[in-house]
């Protein structure tokens, strides 16, 4: 029994010994290498670039006050359209001291010489009755009084203007109403019912009340690398697509290179500025982030293989053209390539319709 156990033991080692011999001997035998093969096509190659950048308006405006004061009513609000001229908001003065003082002191001047041109022209007149002034002196004192009289009313508007911010004789005016100098939508009103806002000068922007762009007049804005900004040109057509639209693309045309770079991010890169075109139903929001496809060449109905089908070998590019369909037997040919879309590439010579080229070598799994 013994005997029998110690031969079956030894001839299962044997048979390891030879299954794994003729595994390893298999594994070590050259597999048949294959490739893919193309066919050359007649079609279209364009090299094209994508920008990112967003969108905005062409005419975006701000609108401040005339006079410093307080916010007392916000009649409009952001979204709503306003045409130029229509009122916004409406700011309640706050005089300052210094030019109150003077305003009501002129007031009072203007007062005490009202009534002494008053005196003069009565006593004027009652001579003048007489016949004992002339006509030419009685006039003098007449036209002072008018003056006198002129004087106080400016007087007291001034002071109406520096205390309330308007007056009786500028009232469709009032600086105290805050007009847009535009019409369009309102982006933003960045200021609330009492809140402080002060006039722009010459040591301060201003207060923004509002702000207010035409949104039927947009423009892509963006920066293009130097290595492609040559490739360009005033008027180029370019389709946006915009981040939050995805379904939906715009034309435009380039209207606008900077001849000036800027350094992004260890690269040069140019702004440029694009004419979007906007239909009545397109709804955009000043802001969105958008790309531009720009074609920078193309290349219209030409002889085209893919390109990992081509070998490059210094300034010279070659193709293995298939010789024997049976063997897969191929033979390498010169050709001269045109413009590539990183996909596939135009073939100028040395290729035709006919041939087929050797693409990448077919990798098979081992099972």
């Amino acid at each position: 029994m013994k005997k029998y156990s110690k031969l079956l033991i030894a001839l299962i080692i044997a048979l390891l010994f030879v299954g794994t011999f003729v595994f390893l001997w298999q594994k070590g035998q050259p597999k048949e290498v294959r490739y893919n093969e193309f066919t050359p096509a007649v079609s279209d190659v364009k090299k094209t670039t994508v920008i990112t950048g967003k969108i905005e308006p062409r005419n975006e405006v701000s609108v401040k006050p005339q006079i410093s004061g307080i916010i007392t009513e916000l009649l409009k609000e952001p979204g709503q359209q306003v045409n130029q001229g229509e009122v916004i908001a409406k700011v309640k003065v706050i005089p300052d001291m210094g030019q109150l003082s003077s305003a009501e002191a002129r007031v009072r001047l203007a007062d005490i010489n009202l009534g002494q041109a008053k005196v003069d022209y009565d006593r004027e007149k009652n001579l003048y009755d007489q016949q004992l002034v002339s006509a030419d002196e009685f006039d003098k004192v007449k036209r002072s009084l008018e003056q006198a009289r002129e004087e106080l009313a400016a007087a007291q508007d001034a002071l109406q203007v520096v205390r309330d911010g308007v007056s009786r004789s500028n009232a469709s005016a009032s600086s105290t109403l805050i007009r847009s100098t535009i019409s369009g939508i309102i982006l933003d009103i960045p200021v609330k019912v009492g809140n402080s806002v002060i006039n722009s000068n010459t040591f301060n922007d201003g207060t923004t009340i509002a702000t207010v762009a035409n949104m039927n007049d947009l423009i892509f804005r963006g920066n293009i690398d130097e290595t492609e900004v040559g490739q360009l040109a005033i008027g180029i057509p370019m389709k946006i697509t915009i981040g939050a639209l995805q379904d939906l693309k715009f034309d435009a045309a380039l209207e606008y290179i900077s001849p000036k770079a800027t350094e992004n991010n260890g690269a040069n890169q140019f702004e440029i500025k694009a004419a979007v075109r906007v239909g009545k139903d397109d709804k955009l929001r000043s802001g969105y982030s958008a790309n531009a496809e720009i074609v920078l060449a193309e290349a219209r109905q030409v002889l085209t293989v893919p390109e990992s089908a081509i070998e490059f070998a210094g300034d010279s590019t070659f193709v293995y053209v298939l010789t024997d369909s049976v063997t897969h037997q191929y033979e390498r040919h010169p050709v001269a390539t045109g413009l590539s879309d990183g996909v596939n590439i135009e073939i100028k010579k040395g290729l035709d319709s006919r041939q087929k080229v050797r693409g990448p070598q077919i990798i098979e799994e081992d099972n």
